[in-house]
């Protein structure tokens, strides 16, 4: 048995208003007056447009006298715009040992600089691997070794905490 999916119009137009009187508003945003539904249509079809309920909890309704396919694709023309501005935060992962060699630190910060400049959040971790978890101290001082460098361009959002083998630290960008 197939389900049917049915999708829900935002807007009543035309014939689908249910209200008996309306206030109708023009093409160019005047108030024209209260009127019943069929007067509205009436008005709408003889200007060549549709006639949209768009306020359908106001009494009496509020019904705009317009070219209805023309605003569906400007409200879909206007989402996609606001989707494209919408930038989701990504999150990059920069990985250290507690023993790190001082060049292949330096080298990471660079790269976590680099990351920051382009407005991206960063999760820095520091994996302890065998006996090194007795180590935790020096994790946190290479944590705070990296905050220290990177401190004016970055902002803690998550202090560094244990997740399981690693200690976590992350910073977004100021």
């Amino acid at each position: 048995m197939r389900k049917e999916v049915f999708s829900f119009q935002k807007y009543r137009v035309n014939e689908r208003i249910r209200a008996r009187e309306v206030r109708v508003v023009d093409p160019q945003g005047r108030q024209i007056g209260i009127m019943p539904v069929i007067q509205a249509l009436r008005l709408a079809r003889e200007i060549g447009l549709d006639l949209v309920e768009v306020a359908p909890s106001a009494s009496p309704p509020v019904c705009r006298i317009m070219d209805y396919g023309k605003f569906k694709y400007q409200q879909k023309k206007r989402e996609k715009e606001a989707r494209k501005r919408q930038k989701s935060q990504e999150v990059k992962e920069v990985k250290f040992r507690p023993s790190i060699n001082e060049h292949d630190l330096k080298r990471k910060i660079e790269s976590i600089k680099e990351f920051l400049e382009e407005s991206y959040k960063i999760r820095v971790i520091v994996r302890f691997r065998g006996a090194e978890i007795g180590y935790l101290e020096r994790g946190r001082n290479l944590l705070n070794r990296v905050l220290n460098e990177v401190g004016k361009q970055a902002q803690v959002e998550k202090p560094p905490y244990m997740e399981g083998r690693q200690m976590v630290m992350i910073l977004s960008p100021r």
